[in-house]
């Protein structure tokens, strides 16, 4: 696990790089447009449809009761749009995570390469096409699980411990692809992600429970109309910066590992390049 702190520590010093900051810019743009134009015309859709629902079936009397059960029953007049955001943030976050891999993860991987992994040979064993691929068949294994771990939240701890675990799962398998694709063949990043399975999930672990500070924020926004435009935005701007800091820690944590793989010396520091 010393690599797993070593590379945190890189990568918190890397994420106030002023590049690093920059690069937060655009995947935050694109989501910013594509969020703000779905839900200015699926939004109130959304939740109309809800509505309805929950009245043809008369699922706010069950739905009352059983946030009463679990002591959040002033919820109760909110659960229909509570629901809508929750249906929301699971594509929220994969369209961030699609954005990561086409605009930030190469610039992260030759910014972190290029200084501190020189020694290592780009075997391009990954491609964009293969990123966007990885990220949508695991987001579809995720929501499958996603959906049958829904009771759980009738028990809050035993549910926060599985979700933690399906982030992490989510996070380590999209981001430990992006880390590894420039450099490692197939073989090879099929060889670290097997060998490092675990410590690749206690970083997708951690990184998904630092994401859940924007989830809360962004479900926050049910309680107040006026400002949702602007927490969302807010909530938007955090996934990407968090998700960044999760890029430079698995590239790190990666990248090393790849060097342990071929026998090569580990992570050191060269002279600043202009990348």
């Amino acid at each position: 696990m010393r690599n797993v702190f070593n590379s945190y520590g890189r990568a918190f010093l890397s994420q106030l790089h002023g590049k690093m900051l920059l690069l937060s810019v655009l995947p935050f743009l694109l989501s910013l447009v594509l969020w703000g134009a779905l839900l200015w015309v699926g939004l109130q859709p959304l939740i109309d449809n809800l509505h309805a629902l929950f009245t043809d079936h008369d699922f706010f009397h069950a739905s009352g009761q059983i946030l009463a059960m679990v002591g959040l029953g002033m919820l109760k007049t909110v659960v229909v749009p509570l629901i809508a955001m929750f249906l929301l943030l699971p594509l929220m976050i994969l369209t961030a995570l699609i954005f990561m891999g086409l605009f930030a993860m190469p610039v992260i991987s030759r910014h972190v390469g290029g200084r501190h992994f020189p020694q290592l040979e780009k075997k391009h064993g990954g491609s964009l096409l293969g990123s966007v691929g990885t990220a949508l068949a695991t987001f579809v294994i995720f929501i499958l699980a996603w959906l049958v771990l829904l009771p759980l939240y009738v028990f809050p701890p035993a549910a926060l411990v599985a979700q933690a675990v399906l982030w992490g799962w989510l996070t380590y398998r999209v981001m430990a692809y992006d880390a590894l694709a420039d450099y490692a063949t197939t073989e090879e990043r099929q060889a670290v992600t097997r060998a490092r399975r675990w410590p690749l999930l206690a970083i997708g672990m951690v990184s998904g429970a630092a994401g859940s500070v924007p989830g809360l924020l962004w479900m926050g926004g049910v309680m107040s109309v006026v400002f949702f435009p602007f927490i969302a935005a807010f909530a938007i701007w955090l996934y990407v910066l968090i998700f960044i800091f999760t890029g430079l820690w698995f590239q790190y944590y990666c990248l090393e590992a790849l060097s342990a793989l071929r026998g090569l010396r580990g992570m050191r520091d060269v002279a600043p390049a202009d990348l």
